[in-house]
């Protein structure tokens, strides 16, 4: 238990590294640090398919590094900064063909972590077989490195780049929401259909990140904070479940709230998040982001919504197998969370609400940056098609 313990503080520790970096090259090396400690986490101390999850994970964050070390190192060489330092490097990357090679490689990168699909197959897999502790660390932090990678270092070393990918960025993002929703709700494994949910909510980031508007990019962002405490969560609360069953199979499992109605409670109000519901954050971010996409791709931002409504499917349908109907012989013999159980999710669910009902405080920090870095790639908000009643069309 204390290397347990000793391997989520070193990777929190890289993971610091990596969101502070100022230095392109600084950052590859956070981002490659992390795989370790992440790898031991869930090859020592995962689920029975704990090894192959492990190797998988490393294998395609490995790839992708490599993929993006190559482009740090085409960086440095076109620019002719003799710096890896971001702001010496922004407005000094080439454009044209040679731009948009070394974009792909840091997309990559970014686009496995994040994960979009097609580069998403990992994540089952490893948020499958980890622990409850290090699936929340892998799925509420780690996996935004992908994201904040797109907004930190592929949007300002190449706008050109970003401006001529984003419509299949768009695409990938919006196949990646109904795509995953599906799968989440033919899923039978709980720690699964939760991985599948995070697949789904990173196309609407990659969405709102990629329309290139102030709403999309404050909601994007948003929704990354969001995720976060959603997921994370959601996954601490279903690895209580599981501690109690010593099953991740949802047909285990039912009637578990006449048993256990506080656990019940706190599944219901994670899942709510999981599914947008008014009144939490994560309904901000996503009509944040389906507004900001849709002042500019219509079309994308209507199929995106359909996102929503197999997310009500998949969250409550898990809901109804494990705490609703008969009760279960399994489930007769479970005791409630304890105070310490409901200590460890509160702070979480707390904060859901909170931001559901007053986001101000977190959107006032991130609009500030968004406009810069809509700045950075030369983008500003589409003119609206209509005007004010007073005004008229415009």
């Amino acid at each position: 238990m204390k290397n347990y313990f000793a391997l989520l503080l070193l990777l929190e520790f890289f993971m610091i590294g990596v969101f502070t970096a100022a230095d392109v090259f600084l950052f590859y090396v956070f981002f490659e640090a992390m795989l370790v400690p992440m790898y031991f986490i869930i090859g020592s101390f995962g689920g029975p398919r704990r090894q192959y999850a492990a190797m998988k994970f490393f294998l395609y964050s490995l790839v992708g590094g490599l993929l993006m070390l190559a482009s740090v190192i085409g960086v440095y060489v076109t620019s002719g900064t003799g710096s890896f330092a971001i702001g010496d490097l922004v407005g000094h990357v080439p454009e044209g063909n040679t731009g948009r090679w070394l974009f792909l490689g840091f997309f990559i990168a970014f686009a496995i972590k994040a994960p979009l699909v097609p580069f998403h197959t990992w994540l089952p897999d490893a948020g499958a077989e980890a622990p409850a502790g290090g699936a929340a660390l892998l799925v509420g932090v780690l996996d935004k490195v992908g994201t904040f990678g797109f907004l930190r270092y592929c949007l300002p070393l190449f706008p050109e780049a970003s401006r001529w990918f984003a419509m299949p960025v768009l695409i990938l993002s919006v196949i990646g929401i109904i795509y995953a929703a599906f799968l989440a709700i033919g899923q039978r494994d709980m720690k699964r259909l939760v991985a599948y949910t995070s697949v789904a909510h990173f196309g609407f980031i990659g969405l709102g990140i990629f329309a290139f508007t102030t709403q999309g990019g404050t909601g994007a962002v948003f929704y990354m904070v969001n995720h976060g405490f959603s997921t994370g969560a959601l996954f601490i609360i279903v690895g209580l479940l599981i501690a109690r069953g010593k099953s991740r199979n949802v047909e285990d499992y039912g009637g578990a709230v006449r048993v256990t109605p506080i656990l019940a409670g706190l599944f219901l109000i994670a899942g709510l998040s999981a599914l947008a519901l008014p009144g939490m954050s994560t309904f901000v971010s996503e009509f944040l982001v389906l507004v900001g996409s849709f002042t500019r791709h219509k079309g994308l931002a209507v199929l995106a919504t359909t996102g929503m409504i197999l997310a009500a499917i998949y969250v409550l349908y898990l809901y109804q197998r494990t705490f609703q109907g008969t009760v279960s012989e399994k489930v007769t013999k479970f005791r409630d969370v304890n105070l310490r159980e409901v200590l460890a999710v509160a702070p979480l669910l707390a904060l859901i609400v909170f931001l559901g009902v007053y986001p101000k405080p977190v959107l006032d920090v991130i609009n500030p940056a968004v406009k810069a870095t809509l700045s950075d790639v030369h983008e500003t908000d589409p003119t609206p098609q209509y005007g004010t009643a007073i005004g008229g069309q415009k």
